[in-house]
């Protein structure tokens, strides 16, 4: 079952976040993230909405949106990224996060599982406030905005962290 953790934290920041149930404990250390970005973006939050999902949704989309037919790690839908005044505007969007994805990544690139979705986040994020990568340039400072805000967020990768170990035994108690 999928519970969605709605609200806004102390910070103000509109963020919906869909995850299933075990995972309601990411809800604030998310928030905490997504307004971090904007903080540091300078921009102003809309509505944003987080959805923590599997390798078949983040396929889907990907095919149906991008014509990729394979799972991502994470897509972003900007509300108003066409539009001509988009950076002046309160950042709206979906971020999607493959929780499959994002375990096989720590183990890959041998870091947490708090460190790969807090990565995930802020990248997903920064693509909301008009972040890309396709272009060389792009790539190099997408990424280190990404590598500044991950230093500054050690305590919400640690909480992250926390949260998913919990979820994770909470998970093989309800199973056996």
């Amino acid at each position: 079952m999928r519970s969605r953790v709605p609200g806004c934290d102390h910070g103000g920041v509109p963020v919906l976040v869909t995850a299933p149930r075990r995972l309601g404990p990411l809800a604030a250390p998310l928030r905490a993230l997504v307004r971090r970005v904007l903080v540091a973006e300078r921009r102003r939050a809309g509505e944003i909405g987080l959805t923590l999902s599997d390798d078949d949704l983040l396929r889907r989309l990907n095919r149906g949106w991008r014509g990729v037919d394979r799972a991502t790690d994470v897509i972003s839908f900007a509300y108003d990224e066409h539009e001509p005044d988009a950076a002046r505007r309160p950042v709206q969007g979906d971020v999607l996060i493959s929780m499959e994805r994002m375990r096989v990544q720590a183990r890959r690139y041998r870091v947490t599982p708090g460190s790969e979705l807090a990565r995930l986040v802020v990248h997903g994020t920064l693509h909301l406030c008009g972040h890309d990568h396709v272009r060389p340039v792009e790539r190099t400072r997408m990424r280190s905005r990404e590598r500044t805000l991950l230093r500054a967020a050690r305590g919400e990768t640690r909480a992250l962290d926390r949260a998913l170990v919990s979820a994770s035994r909470n998970g093989r108690a309800t199973r056996r």
